[in-house]
């Protein structure tokens, strides 16, 4: 029996390249095509780890790419990857069960088996939609921001932006940049904002220092980053958090990279607002009482794992339906997870590093 990857962005490729490396073949399951996570964010998107240290094994990201990678040269690398491994795209797999001593997985085209698989189907697999009270009965535009391209359809129009993580924060200055009316970004806790380098040194090299410290230490450390490099919006509505930044990161909150956000809110071009509690009317109710009527409704409300109807009945995830051991710390002989967590070195770099692990293990 084989290896089985399920998956086929970035954390799946890395695998399946690492194997390769040693000389064991894995076959790939994809239910769509190869990098579709990546190929369906934003236009604007680029990593926020620099290239030299996004590597994800085999062969380095081209220098033609600049230092933050652009989206469509993420999915051009993940083409390259791609054509050195075997991948079957347009197989949805549905369920991992024991057989024997490896694993049976159910997929669309009928079981597949394995004697070690690898789940790397991804940190943002599924949109979050939103859940606040009356949005079944809005009758405004409202799109998921797994929907949201560029900001040209936006253009003159009033939108509020719901969610203050990179993505809300990003799309949030890409409308302004495009003309839109009017930007609000409702919040509704305060997101630690840092700079994506400071003097040429990026974000990721601080992790990537600190990340063995204790946490009290890392918040500490980045409490007073925070206060050199990034000013008080307090006044403009958006405070300082009082959260460790570390501590929150281990609860699956990721620092908002600045990449224009703060400029826009000391300018004025986006204006923080309280968080949504619910729509009556198709009116927004905010959590200060306040109640908007904006054109449009841009919910960067986040992505659920939807790893459970995969593997929840193995009692291998948490009560968050993350999994409970990673990498190569199998929680069941010959099953391995990969791609789960936001760590503060840069989730690039710790796939890349995973997937090593991994197939030392399986090979």
């Amino acid at each position: 029996m084989s290896t089985v990857v399920v998956g086929a962005g970035p954390a799946g490729l890395a695998v399946a390249s690492a194997l390769a490396r040693r000389a064991h073949r894995a076959t790939v399951l994809e239910r769509a095509s190869v990098g579709a996570s990546w190929r369906g964010h934003y236009d604007r998107l680029h990593l926020h780890t620099t290239r030299r240290l996004s590597s994800l094994g085999g062969s380095p990201i081209p220098r033609r790419y600049g230092r933050w990678v652009a989206r469509d040269d993420v999915v051009a690398h993940l083409d390259e990857m791609a054509r050195d491994v075997r991948v079957r795209p347009g197989v949805t797999v549905e369920r991992v069960d024991p057989d024997g001593p490896g694993w049976v997985l159910s997929t669309s085209d009928g079981p597949v088996r394995a004697r070690d698989v690898v789940i790397a189907t991804g940190y943002n697999h599924t949109p979050l939609a939103p859940s606040w009270p009356g949005v079944d009965g809005y009758t405004g535009e409202l799109l998921h921001a797994a929907d949201y391209r560029n900001g040209a359809p936006f253009a003159g129009r009033d939108v509020l932006v719901v969610g203050v993580g990179n993505t809300g924060a990003e799309i949030a200055v890409d409308l302004v940049e495009a003309g839109a009316r009017s930007v609000r970004l409702a919040v509704r806790t305060p997101p630690h904002i840092v700079r994506r380098s400071t003097l040429g040194w990026p974000a990721q090299g601080t992790g990537m220092v600190v990340r063995h410290l204790p946490v009290p230490v890392v918040d500490a450390v980045a409490r007073g980053l925070a206060r050199v490099e990034v000013p008080d919006l307090s006044s403009y509505g958006l405070p300082r958090p009082t959260t460790g930044l570390y501590s929150r990161m281990l609860e699956g909150a990721t620092p908002v990279q600045d990449v224009g956000l703060i400029a826009a809110v000391r300018d004025g071009a986006v204006t923080p607002v309280a968080a949504v509690v619910g729509i009556e009317d198709d009116e927004v109710l905010l959590a200060d009482g306040t109640r908007l009527r904006p054109e449009v409704i841009v919910a960067a409300t986040g992505y659920r794992r939807d790893l459970e109807p995969l593997v929840g009945h193995l009692g291998v995830l948490d009560e968050r339906g993350l999994p409970r051991s990673h990498g190569a710390r199998a929680p069941r002989p010959g099953l391995y997870l990969t791609g789960f967590t936001t760590p503060i070195s840069g989730m690039f770099r710790e796939l890349r590093l995973d997937a090593e692990r991994i197939a030392r293990a399986i090979a």
